[in-house]
């Protein structure tokens, strides 16, 4: 029987390690990064289409997402440009089949990702496994050195992603990950499955 592709949600705070994970870690070709559109200024090094679809507010109205994040919106004042992020669905279909990591903050958009998957009848047809990225004791000075928006920390700040984000969101988490400089740590389930990966791509 063949085995169903899988969504890896990687979740947690800016600074936890997902993106590390994500480019370090994981097999090489075995995953497809959903890639999503955002509003915030493209910063030195980023490229339109690789780290991010970089569009305006307008694109957020027109286009069909599959998650619609606007993360500042409990600072957001008129005049204010709005923080928002989202993976539009065409990610999804022109992708569809292949193993998916999606790197977001809070599990209430893991709960959104899942919910799009329901709508369009297509739950059964992926896997869906939770890391959960536990923040390191510096987190908010790595923040520090990411600000290029209108209360940008604050808003990290306002960010939680805790035990009772992911009761909230109905989710259960599979794995807990240990990510940064200096340590790198996960439970052997997911080693495992991680290597199950690397070995089909060879």
């Amino acid at each position: 029987m063949k085995q169903k592709p899988t969504v890896l949600f990687c979740t947690g705070l800016s600074g936890s390690g997902k993106s590390y994970f994500i480019k370090n870690v994981l097999p090489y070709g075995a995953f497809y990064n959903l890639r999503s559109a955002t509003t915030r200024p493209m910063r030195n090094g980023e490229m339109d289409g690789r780290e991010y679809y970089f569009r305006d507010e307008t694109y957020f109205e027109t286009e069909k997402f599959a998650t619609k994040l606007f993360v500042n919106e409990q600072f957001w004042q008129p005049g204010q440009p709005k923080w928002l992020y989202g993976v539009p669905e065409f990610e999804i279909w022109n992708n569809w089949g292949a193993n998916f990591t999606y790197d977001v903050i809070q599990p209430k958009y893991v709960r959104q990702m899942i919910s799009w998957f329901n709508k369009n009848d297509k739950k059964n047809q992926y896997d869906f496994r939770v890391l959960w990225f536990l923040p390191p004791l510096d987190n908010f000075e790595t923040a520090k050195k990411r600000q290029n928006m209108p209360n940008d920390l604050e808003v990290r700040k306002a960010n939680t992603c805790d035990l009772q984000d992911f009761k909230d969101a109905k989710l259960q988490i599979d794995h807990i990950v240990t990510c940064n400089p200096y340590i790198l740590a996960y439970d052997d389930h997911l080693r495992a499955f991680i290597e199950s990966k690397r070995t089909k791509t060879h």
